[in-house]
C-alpha cells in the first residue's frame, strides 16, 4: 500500500542553459551555503566585537579551500588511478565543473584554511584557530546540508532500494526501483544539529569551553555519515568489495579527532568567547605629576 508514496524523482538538474553555458541547481545551493555563512558569521563578529571587515578575506578563503579541497579529495580518494594515470586525468582535476566533490577532503582544506586565517588575523583581534573553527562548524552544517540538496537535484550519491514510503525513483539515472535518500536524510541530519549548536552558542556559550562545538561537530556529524553510508551505494567500483567504504574510512578519523578535542577543550577550560586582555592604564610621568602638586 505504500508504492502509491513513492517520490518519482526527474528533475532536471540544468535551471536553463544558453549555448554552453548552463546553470544548475547544485551551482545556486552550493553558493547559497556561503552566503548563508557569511550571514552567520556577521553576527557571530558583531557579538563577539570582531570587525566586520574581515568578512570578505574570510568568506574567499572559505571558497577557495573548499573548492580546491573537496576536489582534490575526490580525485584522490576515490579515483585515483583516473586522474593520475594519465595526462588528460590529470587536467581534468582542474576541472571542478566536471563533477566530483568530496566533502571529506573539503574538511580537511577547511582545517588548513582557516589555521592560516587565525594565524594571519586573530593575534591582532584576540582570537585563535579553535575559536573560528567553533563558529565554522555552525555555518558549515547549514551549507553542508544545502550541497546535498544539490546532491538531489543531481540525482547522485543516493541509496540502496528501499521498500519504505519515502523512496525516490531516480529516474534521470535510469533506475526503476525506489532507493534510500540519502541526501534528504543527510541534510537533515546537519540541519538539526547546526540548530542544536547555533542555540547553545546563543543561549549557553559562557557554560561551554572553546572546542566544544567543533568536537561536537566532528563527533555527530561524521558520526551520522559514517551511518548513511551503509545504506548508499557505491560511488566507485572497488568500494563493492569493501567492508566499510571510502566514505566511512575517511569519517573515522574526524569522529576520533572530535574526541580528542572535546577532552583538550575540558583539559584546558579555556572560556568559548574571546576574552580580551586588560589594557593597564598608563602611568604618568613625573613632569605630569610635578603639574598636578
Amino acid at each position: 500500500m505504500f508504492e502509491t508514496l513513492v517520490v518519482n524523482w526527474h528533475v532536471n538538474p540544468e535551471i536553463f542553459s544558453i549555448g554552453p553555458f548552463s546553470l544548475r541547481w547544485y551551482s545556486i545551493l552550493f553558493i547559497s551555503g556561503f552566503i548563508l555563512g557569511w550571514f552567520i558569521f556577521k553576527w557571530f563578529f558583531k557579538r563577539e566585537g570582531v570587525p566586520v571587515t574581515l568578512l570578505d578575506p574570510l568568506l574567499y578563503t572559505l571558497l577557495i579551500g573548499t573548492i580546491v579541497g573537496a576536489r582534490l579529495g575526490h580525485c584522490l580518494f576515490y579515483q585515483p588511478d583516473y586522474y593520475l594515470g594519465s595526462w588528460d586525468g590529470f587536467l581534468e582535476i582542474f576541472m571542478p565543473w566536471k563533477g566530483g566533490l568530496a566533502s571529506h577532503g573539503g574538511t580537511i582544506a577547511l582545517i588548513i584554511a582557516m589555521w592560516w586565517f587565525a594565524r594571519h588575523y586573530g593575534r591582532k583581534y584576540d582570537f585563535d584557530f579553535l575559536w573560528i573553527l567553533d563558529r565554522l562548524c555552525i555555518t558549515v552544517c547549514f551549507a553542508g546540508a544545502l550541497i546535498r540538496l544539490g546532491n538531489l537535484f543531481n540525482s547522485e550519491i543516493y541509496g540502496d532500494v528501499t521498500s519504505l514510503p519515502w523512496g525516490f525513483i531516480f529516474e534521470l539515472r535510469g533506475e526503476t526501483l525506489a532507493k534510500h535518500p540519502t541526501q534528504l536524510y543527510e541534510a537533515l541530519s546537519y540541519t538539526v544539529l547546526g540548530l542544536v549548536l547555533l542555540w547553545i552558542y546563543r543561549k549557553k556559550l559562557d557554560k561551554v569551553y572553546r572546542g566544544f562545538f567543533i568536537g561536537v561537530f566532528f563527533i555527530v556529524l561524521f558520526g551520522m555519515r559514517f551511518l548513511i553510508e551503509f545504506i548508499k551505494e557505491p560511488q566507485v567500483g572497488f568500494e563493492q568489495d569493501m567492508v566499510l567504504n571510502m566514505g566511512q574510512w575517511l569519517s573515522i578519523p574526524f569522529i576520533l579527532l572530535g574526541a580528542a578535542i572535546l577532552i583538550y577543550s575540558y583539559i584546558k577550560k579555556q572560556p568559548a568567547e574571546i576574552v580580551r586582555p586588560i589594557k593597564k592604564k598608563a602611568e604618568p610621568t613625573h613632569y605630569a605629576k610635578s603639574l598636578t602638586r
